[in-house]
């Protein structure tokens, strides 16, 4: 009976997070195992921001965001460039790496379905998802690393000093 239990219940959570997640929006993903939010980030490139967590809890901050004080800590229109062109990067690589995410869903999605799962194929199927994420987290923190780079001691004290006040 517990084993049984056991076996039912990650079915049981994922499809109530499911079925959260329509009700809570009233969209469907095309791809059963994302969310509807999850799939629209992806696919929007608005990929979780927590990847960068590591970065700018030890002061190297994503460009988007001193992009958003340009004018209080007086960047250059050098720095603005390079900032944008740093935010505009992780975007295409957010947008890039989003799509090979969902295909890589849909695939073990579609194994699972429709009973085709062998080792070989789970194996790859899963590291290239773990590839996709350590891509996304290294797009991220060279994001941070290359903004940190562009500012000034006084820039990123006066940066930190705005970003706690609001």
């Amino acid at each position: 009976m517990i084993k049984t239990l056991f076996t039912f219940l990650p079915i049981l959570v994922a499809t109530t997070t499911y079925a959260q997640s329509a009700a809570d929006t009233g969209k469907h993903s095309p791809v059963r195992t994302l969310t509807y939010q999850q799939y629209e980030g992806l696919l929007k490139g608005e990929a979780d921001e927590d990847m960068a967590r590591v970065a700018e809890m030890n002061h190297y901050p994503l460009p988007e965001k001193v992009l958003k004080y340009k004018y209080e800590i007086d960047l250059s229109p050098i720095q603005v460039k390079k900032l944008t062109e740093a935010k505009d990067y992780l975007h295409r690589r957010r947008l890039q790496i989003g799509g090979s995410i969902i295909d890589t869903e849909h695939q073990l999605d579609s194994m699972f379905r429709y009973n085709h799962v062998q080792d070989g194929n789970l194996i790859f199927y899963a590291n290239r998802y773990g590839l996709y994420q350590g891509e996304l987290k290294n797009a991220f923190l060279q994001a941070c690393l290359s903004t940190r780079k562009l500012l000034s001691d006084q820039q990123m004290a006066k940066f930190e000093s705005l970003q706690k006040r609001n």
